[in-house]
């Protein structure tokens, strides 16, 4: 048996894998992470926008390290923010819970408690046409590829990866969350001592941006920073068949910068 709320008072990375694979079945979900406090509010704004565009469970992953830090933040406008599409249906009109949209294939958003709106909801599998509960073999697996072939619209929706510093190069550092501050000095650092180095932090954890397989070929080594034992490590060897490096730290602290820069000089080889 291992702990369970472990050290709640400390920080942490570890429950990537549990927010992409805890769920019943193969029902896969997006998972997204902020990487500074201020940048909390537009992740979040950006989870809200895709679950409701999308019809879609969002999950936003964050850290004791973001939650105790504080930065000057200037809170936006309403009317400067995206406009969030939604599905919204008011009247019956031949109201049919499970009709998809067809660029997005997220269901109509019957307002519960509306006549005429009355549908069946739970976590029993559904009827693809109906929404009624279903047993059907055939109908089951067309359910799970698209429920999948939501994710994979989007990633292509995505803003694709842009690297800060060099486009190529000897390493690569690819971080999330709360790591943020660390990676970014330790490779400003490198930059200024010559080395080739670059930086791409991941918003979008699953699905991963569109360009980020091609990102990752132009760079002779992938230096992946977390807090934890390899999680995102994990990920990106499994997706994309590269021998990534991992930088782990599972101590309850922070990456400290001169830990991710001493990584960068040992992969440079030089």
């Amino acid at each position: 048996t291992g702990p369970s709320t472990g050290m709640p008072t400390k920080t942490e990375q570890a429950d990537l894998l549990q927010a992409l694979f805890g769920r019943n079945g193969e029902s896969p979900v997006v998972v997204l992470a902020a990487n500074s406090p201020a940048d909390c509010f537009s992740t979040a704004f950006e989870a809200c926008r895709i679950a409701l565009e999308y019809m879609i469970p969002v999950v936003l992953l964050s850290d004791a390290f973001l939650a105790h830090g504080s930065e000057p933040w200037l809170i936006p406008q309403t009317k400067s923010l995206p406009k969030i599409r939604t599905h919204l249906v008011e009247k019956p009109n031949g109201f049919k819970p499970f009709k998809r949209e067809e660029h997005t294939l997220a269901r109509q958003w019957g307002i519960p408690g509306t006549k005429g709106l009355e549908h069946r909801v739970g976590g029993l599998e559904k009827d693809i046409e109906t929404g009624d509960v279903s047993y059907d073999p055939i109908n089951h697996e067309k359910m799970m590829y698209l429920r999948q072939q939501k994710i994979d619209i989007i990633a292509n929706e995505l803003p694709p990866v842009d690297p800060f510093g060099d486009k190529s190069g000897k390493v690569l550092v690819v971080g999330w969350g709360s790591s943020f501050g660390a990676i970014r000095e330790a490779v400003n650092r490198s930059r200024k001592a010559n080395h080739t180095v670059g930086h791409v932090h991941l918003r979008h954890l699953n699905p991963f941006p569109p360009n980020f397989g091609e990102t990752l070929l132009k760079y002779q080594n992938i230096l992946v920073p977390e807090m934890n034992s390899g999680q995102l490590l994990l990920l990106l060897r499994g997706k994309f068949l590269i021998d990534a490096v991992g930088l782990n730290k599972v101590q309850g602290k922070p990456l400290g910068v001169d830990e991710v820069y001493d990584k960068i000089i040992e992969l440079t080889g030089e």
